[in-house]
């Protein structure tokens, strides 16, 4: 844990954005200042709201984006605009709504559409309602739609284009756009995608820089991938490093897919990325001499937080009729009267317990209602014998009293179905040892759990029907303990039927190779649905818990008055979150020292988020 590197952070940060800056404050003579601003993983955010809490927000959204894109074109002649993918999905108002309907204007495009974007890269939740839904959306689209590895059995480009040229000022930038291989992990047996080719990225790049030649002066890779590969660490084909790597005719490489910032470089290349929901943009500022040779390329990413949502976006028409048909939506419909609808139910309490250290979510530390909810209404729904699912987003929970549709989405955002399947208890353990590996091992002296970075929040499975321990002092493969199943220890060769949603059967369970069986039934309607019905006929609907499994292995010296000296700064945001590293005592003076530190110079932190 370096602490030092921790306190210096802000000063480092400044100091690259007034460097990033200085190589476009002045030109020579028949030099040109190009501008690259790249967004993804919009995810449906246009209006800068959040429907599931039915609130504002503060520093995310397309309107929000749309004002800094403004002010950058106000103050550059030459300005190129491009999308990263996976932007018609992820919010109440496109999955539950928009979506259903896609013959109709979709508010994403048409807010792209108004913000004038040159090019677009499709995104693996582009495809969650098949190939033809996502053709009929992005057909849409007043710009390419680019997918240079999806192909169809002929081999032509899915989306109609692989790359496109862009002539700006006399600047012609060319952009490749290619997509994370792995959707048919995801997405297999929804129409069209068994039938279509996703090709290896770099592969796909490769034949793609064949193809433009020397025809453009930049050129800019979209890549709906990591950095770094999800699945296929030896091949690559999901990476975005790889295509950095291998081709050395790519100026610039923007990744996505991962929701997290990236301002990096690989040969020479900048690797960029931004979190999701138009929190952040990828500024790239190029400086080209006369001939078109590239002078200087400078890279900022720009966090949202300071700028106001653009009424522009917010006034076009689709997008504000179907804003405020969502807000009616969530609440339940709209009374003859004008007031707010019935609710979907009612509970007698909240579901989640309070985070004890800021941003450490208990969601995942200990069984909550919130998810012995879910898991519960997923064997009343499949009659499985055991049940497994992710706490998809770390403050998920439902208020005391009346639950509308936002509730709902808020504990369980995806519109995925339910799965079962045949396990032997070996596979079951082999499924639950593979989730736990989410956790970083305890090592003596840490205060607190914490959780292994390559490791996403929404893998991390918690499951229902067995009681077991997870003992976070043994290393990844060997923490799953003491797993029972009706009151007998669980046997190896004993035979359960499992209940999973159709994600978790194919990312998980079929690509990890952690079960042998296969689906032998799907639920004809979503988990989500489920749970709405679920409301309907039990409210009110009390929290209750039944602590079916235990962390154990872990002594987080509780009764030492450090610890809570060192939990008192962490809340009080004189220290970042332990979200990825325990505190440990060791470090105690260390970190009191930065603590004070940052109450001297007025500093605070925020929470880390998972991803």
């Amino acid at each position: 844990m370096k602490l030092s590197f921790r306190n210096a952070l802000p000063l480092l940060l400044a100091a690259a954005l007034l460097i990033a800056m200085i190589p476009c404050a002045a030109l020579a003579e028949g030099e040109t200042h190009a501008v690259i601003l790249a967004t993804s993983d919009l995810h449906g955010n246009i209006w800068s709201y959040s429907y599931e809490d039915n609130a504002e927000t503060a520093n995310n959204g397309m309107a929000r984006l749309y004002t800094y894109i403004k002010q950058v074109r106000e103050e550059n002649p030459v300005v190129f605009l491009v999308d990263g993918g996976d932007d018609i999905q992820g919010t109440i108002m496109t999955d539950d709504i928009s979506n259903k309907s896609p013959d109709s204007e979709h508010p994403v495009i048409a807010a792209m559409n108004a913000m004038g974007y040159d090019a677009m890269t499709v995104g693996n939740h582009e495809f969650n309602w098949g190939i033809d839904v996502m053709k009929r959306i992005l057909g849409q689209a007043e710009f390419p739609v680019l997918g240079a590895n999806v192909l169809n059995p002929d081999g032509s480009y899915v989306t109609g284009s692989g790359w496109t040229i862009i002539e700006r000022g006399g600047v012609k930038l060319a952009v490749i756009g290619v997509c994370t291989p792995d959707v048919p992990i995801w997405d297999g047996g929804k129409e069209g995608i068994d039938e279509t080719t996703f090709e290896a990225g770099s592969d796909a790049v490769k034949k793609a820089l064949e193809e433009i030649g020397d025809q453009a002066d930049i050129v800019l890779v979209s890549a709906h991938m990591g950095q770094y590969a999800e699945f296929d660490e030896d091949g690559g084909s999901d990476a975005g490093s790889k295509i950095a790597e291998d081709n050395p005719g790519v100026d610039i490489l923007q990744v996505a897919h991962m929701h997290i910032t990236v301002n990096d470089e690989i040969n020479g290349i900048p690797v960029v990325g931004v979190r999701n929901s138009g929190r952040e943009i990828a500024r790239i500022d190029v400086t080209l001499d006369q001939d078109g040779n590239i002078k200087d390329k400078a890279v900022q990413i720009v966090d949202m937080a300071d700028y106001e949502p653009s009424d522009e976006i917010r006034e076009i028409p689709v997008v504000k009729a179907l804003h405020e048909q969502t807000i009616s939506f969530i609440q339940g419909g709209v009374g003859e009267d004008g007031e707010p609808g019935e609710p979907l139910g009612t509970t007698t309490a909240k579901f989640q317990p309070e985070d004890e250290i800021k941003g450490l979510p208990e969601g995942k530390l200990q069984d909550t209602a919130v998810m012995d909810l879910i898991l519960n209404v997923q064997l009343l729904n499949s009659g499985a014998d055991v049940t497994a699912c992710a706490l998809f987003k770390d403050t998920s929970d439902l208020p005391e009293g009346a639950i509308n549709y936002g509730n709902i989405f808020d504990i369980y955002k995806f519109d995925n179905t339910l799965y079962t399947l045949d396990v032997t208890g070996s596979e079951l353990k082999a499924y639950m040892e593979w989730s736990a590996e989410c956790y970083n091992q305890w090592e003596p002296g840490d205060i607190n759990i914490s959780f292994d970075p390559e490791y996403p929040g929404y893998l991390y499975d918690m499951f229902e029907g067995v009681e077991y321990e997870i003992n976070l002092s043994k290393p990844k493969g060997e923490r799953i303990e003491n797993v029972m199943f009706r009151g007998e220890p669980l046997q190896d060769d004993q035979v359960l039927k499992l209940a999973v949603n159709n994600y978790r059967y194919s990312s998980g369970i079929k690509t990890n190779n952690l079960a042998e069986g296969k689906r032998d039934w799907e639920s004809s309607c979503s988990i989500r649905d489920m749970i709405v019905a679920y409301f309907s006929e039990n409210s009110p609907v009390e929290p209750t818990v039944d602590y079916n499994w235990h962390i154990t292995g872990v002594d987080l010296s509780e009764d030492d008055p450090r610890r809570a000296e060192i939990i008192g700064y962490i809340n009080e945001g004189l220290l970042p979150t332990p979200y990825d590293d325990s505190y440990n005592l060791a470090d105690y003076d260390a970190l009191v020292a930065e603590a004070q530190a940052n109450l001297a110079g007025d500093v605070t932190v925020e929470a880390q988020e998972s991803h």
